[in-house]
Order: C-alpha cells, then structure tokens, then sequence
C-alpha cells in the first residue's frame, strides 16, 4: 500500500473522531457551534478529498483503457425484482498477448436482459491497466469487437489466478483507528473544562425586596419570591422597619409577594398594632389551610388581611377561584 493511502486512512480516521465526538460534546454542553462543526466536518473533507483526487482521475481518463475478451464462467442476480439489478459475473479474462486470468466484477442488467448472459458466453470487458479489478463490462460494441465475440473460443483460467483488489492491510486499519482515537482525544482535551468541572452549587439567595412608601400614610414592599416561603414574611416585616415607623399599623395586607401596610395617624386615637410583633409565621400556615379546605374550585389568589383587635390582632385570608371566593379568620 502507497504512503500516500496510509495517509489518507490515516486523516479519515481523525476526521471520524473528532466528527463523532464534536457532534456528542456538542450536544451535552449545549454548544451549538461545536455541534455544527461535527455535522460540517465531514461534507468539508469529502469536498477536499475530491479535488485533491482531480489529478489523478485526469491521469486516468489520458491513460487508453485495456479491452479484451472475456468468458462466463457463472453469474449470480440479486437485488430487486424489478428493473436493473446487480449481477455478479466470474469471468475468464483473455487480454491480448497476456496470460488469461479470472475476475469478479458486477454488473447492472435489466431483469427481462439476465436469459441472454449465459455462462460460456463471451463478452468484452475494459479496465485500467493497472487496476484490472475495476473491470466494466462492455455492452455497445464496434463491429470489430462483435466479430471477434462470435469467433472467440477461451480456455477457462483456474481459479487461483482470481484477482482482486488489494487489501488495506493492517497498517492501514491500525492508523485510521489510531487517528480516530486523536480526533476524539482532542475534542475531549479542547473541552475538558466544561465537560469535566463540576459545577457550583447553586448558592440560596435570600429574597431580594422593595420597600415603597408613601405620603399618605402607607407603604408597600415587593418581593422577588413568595411571601409564603419560610421567613419570608418576617423578612419583609425587618425590611420595611428599617424604612418606616411600623409600631402604629392600622391596617397590614399580605399578598403572594406584595406586602402593603396603612399606618395609623400620629395625633388620632385608633387602635393599631406594632408590624414587628406579629406572628408572622403563623400567616403561610393560615393561608395553607384556607386554600385547602375552602371550596373554590382551583385557588388562583389569596389575600391576607390583618387587623387589630383589641389587645391582640385579627388576621383573615380571602381565598379566590373559579367557583368564587371564601374567608378564613384566625384571631390570634
């Protein structure tokens, strides 16, 4: 085998694995470019082994073609049943002034053609000088040709003198698998961070909020997540008393991220409660349970309204959905 086939065999097998592997790392790191490129890499190399092949089929195509006569020895069909279908002729192969020699080559013939090849038959064959296992067969005649057909007689050449195409051989096997392993060896390298690293853990970030106040006596915070996750509540309760008076609340409400609060007049006597010394942990549990048992088909919102009552406060969330809205009270 040519160093030049080595080669070849060798930068296949490259072009193989980086493909594979490209196309698969691709996909797990979610890499659309790299992806791309495992799908694009071999259409490239094919284009390139093309041209790079144009000198050596003009070669071809100067040298005169080997023609000689040939006999069957026997033929097999297969395929489909209908139209052309590929024939695997063994031939006796006779070149002028050359010692005969056997031949396998295929060829397609039309299903109602097959009666008219025979083994026996003689028939004319071209191939490359070179190559004869490139061998086609020949089926528009000149009349010299066709004369020399009908007054041909061909002694059957053994079979040991079959020739066939050279093997690949085992360096050529061992170096597309040696550049197989390369290529996927380098697409690993080239990416081993973010295939390999593991990953961070993701860090729990507290709920980030807004505090929003107002001049006509309330103010409102807004939260990122849900006011019903676990000191959330309390959270946005310290958030706002760093920005406002919260001792004298008259009214607090509490929605799934918004927690709004009206204060009580500075000079007016009206019952109010101090927001820090609510039991804010009590409110996600009252909610949980009115949205469980009152019957509103699918609650879609909730409203906490918190109030004060006496010496205590009064808190009552307000359940809505499809079917209507209910209430729940807690009086603690």
């Amino acid at each position: 085998m040519s160093p030049l086939a080595l080669v070849r065999g060798f930068l296949t097998g490259i072009v193989s694995g980086t493909t594979l592997c490209a196309f698969v790392v691709g996909i797990i790191i979610e890499y659309v470019p790299l992806t791309v490129t495992g799908v694009g890499l071999p259409v490239v190399y094919g284009i390139l082994l093309y041209l790079a092949g144009a000198p050596r089929r003009a070669r071809e195509a100067a040298t005169v073609p080997v023609i000689a006569l040939a006999k069957i020895e026997s033929l097999r069909a297969g395929g489909t049943e209908t139209g052309d279908i590929p024939v695997d002729f063994v031939l006796t192969v006779a070149p002028e002034g050359e010692a005969s020699y056997r031949l396998k080559v295929s060829h397609g013939i039309n299903l109602v053609d097959i009666p008219n090849y025979r083994p026996g038959d003689v028939l004319v064959v071209q191939y490359p000088r070179d190559r004869p296992w490139k061998a086609r067969i020949v089926e528009r005649l000149s009349p010299e040709w066709e004369r020399r057909v009908a007054a041909a007689a061909i002694e059957s050449a053994p079979e040991s003198t079959l020739v066939q195409e050279p093997p690949d051989g085992c360096a050529h096997g061992a170096l597309a698998v040696l550049g197989f392993l390369l290529g996927a060896a380098l697409v690993l390298f080239l990416f081993r961070a973010e295939l390999f690293t593991p990953e961070a853990p993701a860090r729990a970030e507290e709920t980030e909020s807004s505090v929003t106040t107002s001049s006509s006596g309330s103010a409102t915070v807004n939260v990122d997540g849900s006011l019903l996750g676990e000191g959330e509540l309390r959270r946005a309760i310290d958030a706002l008393a760093q920005a406002a008076d919260v001792s004298r609340v008259l009214t607090a409400v509490v929605e799934d991220r918004r927690l709004t609060v009206v204060f009580a007049p500075t000079a007016a006597q009206v019952p109010h409660f101090d927001l820090r010394e609510l039991a804010a942990d009590r409110v996600p549990a009252l909610v949980r349970r009115a949205t469980a048992t009152i019957e509103v088909g699918s609650p879609q919102t909730w409203q906490v309204t918190i109030v004060p009552f006496g010496t205590a406060v009064s808190s009552r969330v307000i359940v809505t959905g499809p079917d209507g809205s209910g209430s729940l009270a807690d009086g603690g």
